[in-house]
């Protein structure tokens, strides 16, 4: 099992990099790396429904849709990410449970008592530490999960703890667990560099044939190149939702109005504007420039600089859609 370091902390690299290694090597591997901040949603979401837009574009954090399935999840540089990829028979993959018995065991060296809970997580006093997603891939599968050490929980649940309900669909939604930093747990203080070390030795040393690996310049080559062509693109991070529907009643100076949206593939599939707030010509050139264009905010924004509407009207549409 080759064991990688991750050279890089962009998010959109270091899951562009799991993507890689599962479907273009044919090795296993154990992979650590951490994340500036950023929102990471599991496969089948709706990212929109499942993060705080404004708080995301307000902070500059960075938004990414992974492979795996599962819920949402909030990176810093605080979390640390642990990734095993493995070759398997089919129907003997998906084992969550096994994947986190070297992490459990970890902790416990540093005097932590971890459980594995529920389906997919790691607590310690019934807290939540890690949540874990796989993906499997012909005859190899993908585990990862994150590592809750020194993080901001006040930013992930900023970002994190929204109204699920204000989109109709049926995408993958996050279910929300109380969660705890490792490092308020240990009986002696150490860094997350000092962790990550931790875990890193503990992993070279339970797996026989683990062996120490740096991605090499042919590795990052592909890597960016799903980097570019996928990762850090709107269509793949929101544009690949399931479609939803939406409905939001805007108050404007003028009165109110109700405007009911339907999405596909991340474009505004229909649009349906009612209210008095203004003339129906208003209503209907809205929904005309509307129509078809990416659910997104500048977007939208554009679509609707032609529109006879002065700019508090213009953004309040705008950010009420959204």
């Amino acid at each position: 099992m080759l064991c990688i370091k991750s050279p890089s902390h962009d998010p959109y690299f270091n899951i562009a990099c799991e993507e890689y290694l599962l479907k273009h090597r044919t090795d296993e591997f154990f992979m650590l790396y951490r994340n500036q901040p950023s929102v990471v949603v599991g496969k089948h979401q709706n990212t929109l429904a499942e993060i705080d837009i404004d708080i995301v574009k307000k902070q500059g954090i960075k938004v990414v849709r992974r492979l795996s399935g599962g819920g949402a999840v909030y990176h810093d540089l605080g979390n640390l990410n642990f990734t095993f990829i493995k070759n398997g028979k089919e129907g003997k993959m998906v084992d969550f449970k096994g994947y986190t018995e070297p992490i459990i065991a970890a902790l416990a060296k540093i005097g932590l008592e971890a459980k594995f809970e529920g389906h997919n997580n790691l607590t310690i006093n019934g807290l939540k530490i890690s949540g874990n997603a796989e993906h499997v891939f012909k005859s190899r599968v993908m585990h990862h999960g994150t590592l809750l050490f020194q993080s901001n929980l006040h930013l992930l649940a900023q970002l994190l703890y929204v109204d699920k309900n204000r989109y109709s669909d049926r995408a993958v939604q996050s279910v929300l667990a109380t969660v705890t930093n490792i490092s308020d747990h240990l009986p002696q203080p150490m860094t997350i560099d000092d962790f990550a070390q931790h875990l890193w030795e503990h992993i070279l040393t339970v797996f026989a044939d683990a062996t120490e690996y740096s991605l090499s310049a042919e590795d990052k080559v592909h890597i960016n190149k799903l980097y570019e062509e996928k990762y850090i693109r709107w269509e793949w991070n929101f544009g690949y939702s399931p479609s939803y529907s939406l409905q939001r009643k805007i108050e404007l100076p003028s009165g109110t109005i109700t405007i009911a949206l339907d999405v596909d593939n991340g474009n505004i599939s229909n649009v349906m504007i009612t209210g008095s707030s203004f003339p129906r010509y208003v209503a209907q050139s809205i929904e005309e420039a509307l129509m078809g264009r990416r659910h997104e905010t500048d977007v939208l924004a554009r679509a609707l600089a032609g529109i006879p509407l002065d700019d508090e009207q213009r953004n309040t549409i705008v950010d009420g859609i959204l």
